[in-house]
């Protein structure tokens, strides 16, 4: 009868998390704005030509949206008291290019008369995001579309909400899994550090100062941590960025998995990947195929992309992005 109680609870919580996304539909703009993805992927394009920050900027931007009061926009809203989401620390590195992708892709939109306001921010963003993969050499997916804009966006939403660059495995799961992730959607979202950069205090510990016993944290690979350290004095420029990939940094391919092989995750929480044997095993798997990498992250970014989703008369479809109607 227990058991019973809690498959009832299990399916209730389950068509709970499903009702929204489930509105969402490849379709939804077909009557309103049946040419909104051309519209995006030509300004996407635009962009992309003018620099490839574009491409980690979007994703990055796309990942800190949806793990914050889910995918409805609300880290592209501004304040003007400064408190914000993307005025928290943790948003403070959003580069951007990402928000101006989003600016450009939108003033397109709306530049046909047949979608003007028709079609969200976080749509937009969501369709941008698909397109910059694709620009850097990663798989091309079906988006699901019909997400509406949130109202509110603050610096407390932030707190706790997004993975950290020392976290272990378990701390890793726990997050993703809050959003309905598995530990292979998490391994392969953490693909997408193969175009991304991180800043040199966020990884500075494991190459001057990680324990009384060992300088270098010893998961490190021995020389690119010598190497790491030519690129990140001690008194550094906070604004140098370090490729999270060494070998490929503007294609998207699995090189970052192969990298974690050979001891060079520039995170902790890159390195863990491969140093626990729980989640090991996935990341021989994408290292070693690259269609299989592809296929997992298109699965995951789908899953990410419904988290807390706003539809039908929920949130509302901002005119500008970056403030409520």
């Amino acid at each position: 009868m227990e058991n019973q109680s809690l498959i009832s609870l299990s399916i209730f919580l389950s068509l709970l998390l499903t009702t929204a996304s489930g509105q969402l539909r490849p379709d939804f703009y077909r009557g309103t704005c049946p040419n909104v993805e051309s519209l995006v992927r030509s300004a996407v394009q635009t962009k992309f030509q003018q620099t490839f920050v574009t491409v980690p900027a979007t994703l990055r931007l796309f990942f800190h949206d949806c793990f914050v009061r889910g995918c409805d926009s609300s880290v592209l809203l501004s304040s003007p008291t400064n408190s914000a989401e993307r005025d928290h620390p943790d948003d403070l590195t959003l580069a951007g290019d990402g928000f101006d992708t989003v600016v450009k892709a939108k003033a397109a939109v709306d530049s046909d008369p047949r979608c003007t306001n028709q079609v969200s921010c976080a749509d937009i963003l969501a369709l941008a995001t698909r397109d910059v993969v694709g620009l850097a050499g990663g798989p091309s997916y079906t988006v699901e579309l019909g997400r509406r804009d949130g109202r509110i966006s603050t610096i407390a939403s932030v707190q706790h909400s997004l993975p950290q660059p020392s976290f272990n495995l378990n701390q890793l799961n726990t997050m993703f899994a809050s959003h309905g992730l598995t530990q292979t959607d998490m391994v392969a979202l953490s693909g997408a550090h193969t175009v991304g950069f991180s800043h040199c205090n966020r990884f500075s510990r494991r190459i001057y100062n990680f324990s009384p016993t060992n300088r270098i944290d010893p998961s490190l690979n021995f020389r690119y941590a010598l190497q790491l350290r030519q690129m990140c004095p001690i008194n550094v420029d906070p604004r140098i960025a370090i490729n999270l990939d060494p070998t490929s940094p503007q294609t998207f391919d699995n090189a970052y998995f192969q990298n974690l092989q050979q001891g060079k995750g520039l995170l902790t929480s890159d390195q863990v990947l491969f140093t626990d044997p729980r989640s090991r095993g996935t990341v021989n798997l994408f290292a070693s195929n690259n269609g299989a990498f592809q296929q997992a992250f298109v699965t995951a970014i789908t899953k990410l992309g419904r988290v807390g989703v706003l539809t039908g008369n929920q949130g509302e479809i901002r005119r500008d992005c970056s403030r409520v109607n």
